[in-house]
C-alpha cells in the first residue's frame, strides 16, 4: 500500500492512517454475512405455530358471548341455517361461533367423512382454513347423506391433510364432540348453547334461533338467566322444524 505524499512527510499521521484501515477492513471481515448468517433466523421463524383447535372457532377471540353450533354437514337445515348465523356473526363483535360436530346416523358414513375433512383442514391450516372447508362442503354436498358428488375431491388438500385423514386424529375429536351433545341431551341438528364468558353460564337454544330472538337469548344470558329459550325456526326451514332428528 503506496501512503499519500502527506502521510510519508509526517510519520505519525502516516502510522495513524495504517492503523485505521487495519481496524476498518478487520471489522468488515467479522460482520454478518447476508446471505449466510440470516437463514438459520429465517427458517427458524417459518415454522408457523400450531393452531389452537378444536373446537374452531369463528369471530373475535375476545367476544363475551360464545354460540356453540352443533352440526352435521349432510344436514340440510343446518346447510341453511350456515351463511344466516355466518352473516350474524359478522355483524355482533360481542359473539362469536364454535363449532361442535354432530353426524347423525341417518347421514352416515357422509357425514362422519365429511367431518373428518374438515377438522384436517382445521389442524394443518387454523381457524379460518376450518371455516374454508365447512363452507367449501355445504357448496357441494348433495346432503342428506348423499356426500359429495362422486369424484369430486377437496381443492386444497395438502400432503399434511392426507396425513391427518390417514389417522385416526379427527376420529377422536368427533367422537368426543358427540359425546359431549349426547350427555346435554342434544340429538337434533343444529343445536345451539349460548355462553357468557363473564359469568361462566350457558343458555340451550332449541333451533337454529337467529336475528332478534338471538338478541333476546343474549339479553336473558347477560341478567343471569338459563333458562331454556324457547323454539324458532330460520327463515329458510318451514315453520315448526327444529332440525334434523335421528332417525
Amino acid at each position: 500500500m503506496r501512503l499519500p505524499s502527506f502521510a510519508r512527510r509526517h510519520p505519525r499521521i502516516g502510522l495513524l492512517i495504517v492503523v485505521t484501515i487495519a481496524v476498518a477492513s478487520w471489522m468488515l471481515l467479522r460482520a454478518p454475512h447476508p446471505a449466510t448468517e440470516s437463514m438459520p433466523l429465517a427458517a427458524a421463524g417459518s415454522e408457523a405455530p400450531k393452531p389452537a383447535g378444536p373446537p374452531w372457532l369463528y369471530g373475535r377471540a375476545d367476544a363475551r358471548f360464545t354460540v356453540v353450533g352443533y352440526a352435521d354437514l349432510e344436514c340440510p337445515y343446518c346447510r341453511a341455517y350456515f351463511p344466516a348465523l355466518k352473516r350474524w356473526i359478522d355483524a355482533h363483535a360481542e359473539v362469536n361461533w364454535q363449532w361442535h360436530h354432530l353426524p347423525l346416523s341417518m347421514h352416515e358414513p357422509a357425514a362422519t367423512a365429511e367431518a373428518r375433512l374438515a377438522e384436517c383442514a382445521g389442524e394443518t391450516g387454523g381457524h379460518a382454513t376450518f371455516w374454508q372447508a365447512v363452507a367449501w362442503l355445504y357448496s357441494n354436498t348433495r346432503g342428506d347423506g348423499q356426500g359429495l358428488p362422486e369424484g369430486l375431491r377437496y381443492p386444497d388438500l395438502t400432503p399434511a391433510m392426507q396425513g391427518c385423514l390417514d389417522s385416526d386424529r379427527p376420529d377422536a375429536v368427533i367422537r368426543a364432540q358427540a359425546a359431549e351433545a349426547a350427555q346435554q341431551g342434544i340429538a337434533a341438528t343444529p343445536a345451539l348453547q349460548l355462553r357468557d364468558r363473564e359469568s361462566g353460564k350457558t343458555l340451550l337454544l332449541h333451533g337454529p334461533v337467529e336475528g332478534d330472538a338471538l338478541l333476546s337469548a343474549i339479553d336473558l344470558l347477560a341478567a343471569g338467566s338459563t333458562t331454556v329459550a324457547e323454539p324458532a325456526h330460520s327463515p329458510d326451514m318451514p315453520a315448526g322444524v327444529a332440525g334434523d332428528m335421528p332417525r
